[in-house]
């Protein structure tokens, strides 16, 4: 069963986009990330233009994450401090961001910055998440690996001034640390169409200090208002969000979402972390492989040209 989508101009198959929506809600209760960075992949996979895609995926972000966010709410989880300190920065982040998107895009760049984008960023946090989770893991079978280690070392970051209490995390940090980190995560969520949770979950963890249980829940509350924000910006400067595209991805999260929270409550946070980073990695492996591979149209103004003389 096919339908039609008039921003993206194109047919997909209804079932096809409901089960995209539905895998991704999962991830997103899983790992408390947006599932952006393996949403917009997908609907470019699958023959969505990218800016569409990065615009929709933005847009069911929002879905899923109201769904994962009001599971983690229930159990406690919910740092609202440590979140309004990282949305201040995310507002400013995703609006910048949005114009940056619209400047790319009339320069005609916009998708192989896109595509650009994903493979570095996936690739850099892919692999640093992968390398810490196995430490841990390793550390975890040795004999005598008792307690917890530092999840973060003090640096001079942890010296800067505007220090704020966050009693539900244990932390007392600057205040600009979470803000410098949901500004770039902002801007993550405008030009690449995530909730920046592939980056902001070790950033919290490792830059910030926060415990995993916490910093799921939290990072999903941030990635709610970002992306709302993003979304709003992207169908009124440069409407190129698919309405229909949406729903049918919102269905699907909105379902996935509540049974990936019970999934990922059953695992531990080193397990969480590696199989997040396994999913990253190969996200990252496909786009960097579509981008080396020749396509199958070549197109040659030159020779355009010269048949023309």
């Amino acid at each position: 069963m096919h339908i039609y989508l008039p921003i993206a101009e194109m047919s997909v198959n209804i079932f096809a986009i409901l089960g995209i929506g539905a895998g991704i809600g999962v991830l997103s209760g899983i790992f408390g990330v947006g599932g952006g960075f393996l949403m917009t992949p997908v609907l470019i996979f699958v023959g969505i233009p990218s800016p569409v895609a990065v615009a929709t995926g933005a847009n069911q972000i929002v879905a899923s994450s109201v769904s994962g966010v009001m599971a983690h709410w229930r159990r406690g989880n919910v740092d609202v401090k440590m979140g309004l300190m990282l949305l201040v920065g995310g507002f400013f982040g995703s609006t910048g961001g949005v114009f940056v998107f619209k400047w790319l895009q009339t320069l005609g760049q916009i998708d192989l910055v896109i595509r650009l984008s994903y493979v570095i960023f996936l690739g850099i946090i892919g692999a640093l998440m992968m390398v810490e989770s196995l430490r841990a893991l390793l550390r975890a079978r040795r004999p005598g690996a008792g307690g917890r280690g530092k999840l973060h070392e003090h640096n001079w970051l942890h010296g800067l001034p505007f220090k704020m209490r966050f009693r539900r995390s244990k932390l007392y940090i600057s205040a600009l640390l979470p803000i410098g980190v949901g500004a770039f995560v902002g801007v993550l969520s405008a030009i690449m169409g995530v909730g920046g949770g592939f980056v902001m979950v070790p950033a919290m963890i490792y830059l910030l200090g926060m415990p995993t249980n916490v910093v799921i829940g939290t990072s999903l509350f941030q990635i709610l208002f970002v992306t709302a924000n993003a979304t709003f910006l992207q169908a009124t400067l440069n409407q190129t969000v698919d309405v229909v595209l949406a729903m049918l991805l919102l269905v699907g999260g909105v379902i996935g979402a509540q049974v990936g929270t019970k999934l990922g409550a059953k695992l531990r946070g080193e397990q969480l972390r590696g199989l997040l980073a396994a999913m990253v990695l190969a996200v990252c492996g496909k786009l960097l492989f579509d981008l080396v591979l020749t396509p199958d149209d070549v197109y040659s103004l030159g020779l355009t040209l010269g048949n023309g003389q």
